[in-house]
Order: C-alpha cells, then sequence, then structure tokens
C-alpha cells in the first residue's frame, strides 16, 4: 500500500508538497485551516487568528522567472513582479494542472500530531483534527510541516514605554489592509522590513505626515535593476556567487553598497545602517527615496516613548501622532508537535532547516521554514522534492538517512554574518542552500559535464540567472 502522507497548510508549500508526494506514488492528505489555497498570499480583509495576512496592494519582491514551480513555468503574459491576486491566479493554475485540489480538506485544522508506540520501528504519526466541532485522529507514515513562519505577529509593546496611555489607535502591519482609515493622519511605521517600507510609502500618499522610526536603519534595494532586468534576474547567478564566496564578505558588500548609493545615498537619506548590505535580508522598495525627497515620509531613529498623544524620538525630537503601525514581523511556533520540536527565541534546530535531528525515524520534516536570499516557493518544492524521496524509501539519493548522528547541526550559512535580530535566525543564502539539497537529491546541475555535452546550456547555468529550472536538467524528476 502507498505510504500516507499528512501535509499541513495548502498555501505554496502545501501545494508542491502535494505534487512531490504524488510524484512519488505516496498517498497525501492536506489539512488547511481555511475554506482556500494560498495561504500567505491570499488577501482576507479580515483574516482567521493564526493565519499570516497580507495588506490589499502587496506585490512580491522576486521576479516570475526565479520564484516558479521549476516544473510549472508562470504564463509569458503575467509581468515580472505579480500582484498577490496574480500570485493566487498562477497557484490555482498550478493546482488545478496538477488535481491537487482532491486531497485537500478544507475548514480542518491540527489539533495534535504526536508518536504512535511503536515509532522507532515504524515512523508513524497519529494527527488528530477537527472539523465542524468534531475531532478525528488517523495515523500516518509521514508528516509534512507548511504552516509557514509568518503566522504569530510580535508585538514588542513593552519595549515602547508610556504607550498604554497613548490616545490614538495601534496595530500590527498584519492588521493593516488599505490606507483609507489614515486620511489626514500622522502616522509613525515602527519596523524597515519590507512591510514597513511598503506600508510608509502606501501611506504618504494618504496621511498628513507618515514618519518610518528605525532603530538600525537598512540598504534598501530596487525591484528593478540595470537596463530594466529584475534585480534577482541579474544578480542572483552561479557565477556572482562564485565572486562573492571568492571574495572577503567586506569587498563583497563594498561593490553592492557602491552601486546601490550611485541610486541615492543612504547617508543623505537617514537610511545608512552601521552594518554592511550582506549581513542583512534584502529590504526592497523603488518608490521610498521620491517618498523621503518629497517630505511625504520622515525618517527617525527609535521611539524613546510615548505620551498622550505624541511619540518622542531618541534623537529628541517629538511629534503629534495619530496611528501607530508595527512593522515587527512574525514569530513561528507549532503548538500541535507535542514536544517533538522546540521553538527558542524564534530559532529550532533542524538538520538542513527541514529534519528534527533525535527522531528515530526521518518521517516528519519542515517545509518552508526558512529566509532566503531569494524566492522560497524553488526552495520549498526542492525541500519536498528531497523530504518524500526520504519518506518513499529506500532513497536513491545518498545519503539514505537524512542525518549524521551528531549533536550538532551543520548550518547552511555562518549565522555571525547577520545582524542579531528575530527575522534572521532562519536565514540562508539562496544558491548554496539550493545546491545542498539539490546535492542530496542528485538534481545539482554538473557544469562541467554540461560544458561538453551542450556548451551554450552551460554559459546560461554558469552566468545567467539560477532560475528553479536549473534543478530539473538531471537526476530524478529531471525533464
Amino acid at each position: 500500500a502507498a505510504r500516507r502522507v499528512a501535509i499541513i497548510g495548502a498555501g505554496a508549500s502545501g501545494l508542491c508538497a502535494l505534487k512531490c508526494c504524488l510524484d512519488e506514488g505516496l498517498e497525501p492528505t492536506c489539512f488547511e485551516r481555511s475554506k482556500d489555497i494560498g495561504g500567505l498570499w491570499r488577501f482576507e480583509e479580515h483574516p482567521e487568528d493564526g493565519r499570516a495576512s497580507i495588506y490589499r496592494s502587496v506585490i512580491i519582491n522576486t521576479s516570475k522567472e526565479m520564484m516558479c514551480f521549476s516544473d510549472f513555468p508562470i504564463p509569458e503574459d503575467f509581468p515580472n513582479y505579480m500582484h498577490n491576486s496574480k500570485i493566487m491566479e498562477y497557484f490555482r493554475m498550478y493546482a488545478q494542472h496538477f488535481d491537487l485540489l482532491r486531497h485537500i480538506r478544507f475548514g480542518t485544522s491540527v489539533c495534535r500530531v504526536s508518536k504512535r508506540p511503536d515509532f522507532a520501528s515504524s515512523g508513524q504519526w497519529e494527527v488528530v483534527t477537527e472539523s465542524q466541532g468534531k475531532q478525528e485522529a488517523a495515523v500516518f507514515d509521514a508528516v509534512l510541516v507548511c504552516s509557514g513562519h509568518h503566522t504569530d505577529a510580535h508585538l514588542p509593546l513593552s519595549s515602547f514605554p508610556g504607550l498604554e496611555k497613548f490616545e490614538g489607535w495601534y496595530l500590527h502591519s498584519r492588521d493593516y489592509k488599505s490606507p483609507q482609515p489614515f486620511l489626514g493622519k500622522q502616522v509613525v511605521v515602527i519596523g524597515i522590513g519590507n512591510s514597513g517600507i511598503d506600508i510608509a510609502v502606501e501611506l504618504s500618499h494618504t496621511a498628513k505626515q507618515v514618519f518610518l522610526s528605525t532603530r538600525r536603519g537598512s540598504w534598501v534595494l530596487h525591484r528593478v535593476a540595470d537596463s530594466g532586468y529584475p534585480f534577482d534576474f541579474s544578480y542572483i547567478s552561479r557565477f556572482t556567487q562564485l565572486l562573492q564566496d571568492l571574495l572577503p564578505p567586506n569587498i563583497s558588500s563594498f561593490f553592492l553598497e557602491r552601486q546601490l548609493n550611485a541610486r541615492f545615498d543612504h547617508t543623505l537619506y537617514g537610511l545608512k545602517p552601521k552594518h554592511r548590505v550582506l549581513h542583512q535580508h534584502p529590504t526592497v522598495n523603488d518608490d521610498l527615496p521620491n517618498r523621503i525627497i518629497s517630505g511625504r515620509v520622515q525618517v527617525k531613529p527609535n521611539i524613546q516613548e510615548f505620551t498622550e498623544t505624541s511619540a518622542i524620538f531618541e534623537d529628541g525630537t517629538r511629534e503629534d501622532v495619530d496611528a501607530v503601525v508595527f512593522a515587527t514581523g512574525y514569530s513561528f511556533s507549532f503548538p500541535f508537535l507535542e514536544g517533538c520540536v522546540k521553538v527558542v527565541e524564534n530559532q529550532i534546530p533542524l538538520y538542513k532547516f527541514m529534519f528534527p535531528p533525535d527522531l528515530e525515524k526521518p518521517t516528519l520534516a519542515f517545509i518552508g521554514l526558512i529566509q532566503p536570499l531569494g524566492a522560497i516557493m524553488p526552495i520549498s518544492e526542492l525541500q519536498c522534492r528531497w523530504a518524500t524521496r526520504v519518506f518513499k524509501g529506500p532513497c536513491t539519493a545518498p545519503p539514505c538517512h537524512p542525518y549524521p548522528r551528531c549533536p550538532r547541526i551543520k548550518p547552511s550559512l555562518p549565522a555571525h554574518r547577520y545582524v542579531k535580530s528575530q527575522r534572521h535566525t532562519i536565514q540562508v543564502d539562496y544558491i548554496p542552500y539550493m545546491d545542498e539539497l539539490a546535492c542530496q537529491l542528485g538534481v545539482k546541475p554538473n557544469l562541467l559535464t554540461l560544458f561538453l555535452t551542450d556548451p551554450k546550456l552551460a554559459v546560461e547555468v554558469a552566468f545567467g540567472p539560477c532560475t528553479p529550472y536549473q534543478y530539473r536538467l538531471r537526476g530524478p524528476g529531471a525533464w
């Protein structure tokens, strides 16, 4: 009989998990607590608790050729950077093409995932779910956790003295939907990640004044790079990665910072951080310098305290404020996994960011629990391709056991390179991590063989953008 796999969540990672299970002849059942697919990318005016949520205008920061699933290219007529509605359209096309919806149980939440008594020999799990107030239990041979890391809004209210007496209103970026409620208001946006900058820019067209408060500043990348090509399409290549590996990090950072400052001087605009550009997760926005130079967005330091009607910043300035948007990120947790994994300070010990290292059998994997310097969808897909082959067993791609018996977990990236921050605990470089997974699976492109057999393709693979299609050139699942 086919091995049964439980998949938790029907977002981007859950959909490709279904597809990969079917490819390997496994029998998947996907549990989705909401009524539809799409996860983070499905806009909802009033999202349910514990579900990731975006605002109406969100456009993705990765371009279509770099973010698509490797065996299902995004249509030619779709824009390079897609609005969330277009991303949903693509997901629906993918689900329909591979007939995935019949394997999804909507309106079903996972209450508990626990080892069976004979787990050491069987590797099986008992999964308890709830739908319409009724609970039921079922046994599965493996579990894929695809619930992502944008579920619990991180709201550090205790870090802002006086907020309890502030008479305006405040909200987390998760609850921000559109700029209309802020018409004519003075608004502070706290946080300079992608959501913080996007929301500040959007509000600046509606609000009376927007203040962008940041503790450490940020390097701001732009979607449109040289000659009008998408930034990731131009810079995420094997050749660029080789240069980055050969050069000291400070030299690589110097060249990229020089290019970013040529567009606008980060010091002049009050944005230059103490850290180098390669020490942070990319912040991407094309419009911020225009809004700053026109005075619609004012960059401010961290907030020292709130009064009833104003915010006092660490440089001593005071501004009247009507509303505060906390763009302070998310934390993740897995309450349904009874003691199998522990999340401490937004960190979780997983081999290759996937497998808990102390399970007797490798039958539990986390998909998409990662923050790449690139697109998440191809990473989730490659993780699923590897995990499902491990589940199917005996896997043909080495090693058959996905992790060595050692107490230390090999990180995919030197953690010390990144600024200490909640958003950097699951950070990886795109190509090195994809290649690590590809080596486990046996699908990493062999440049030497390509140069001998197809020199033109070899040049594209080495010097062109590192698209997901590169991981379909050889090995299991090759085109």
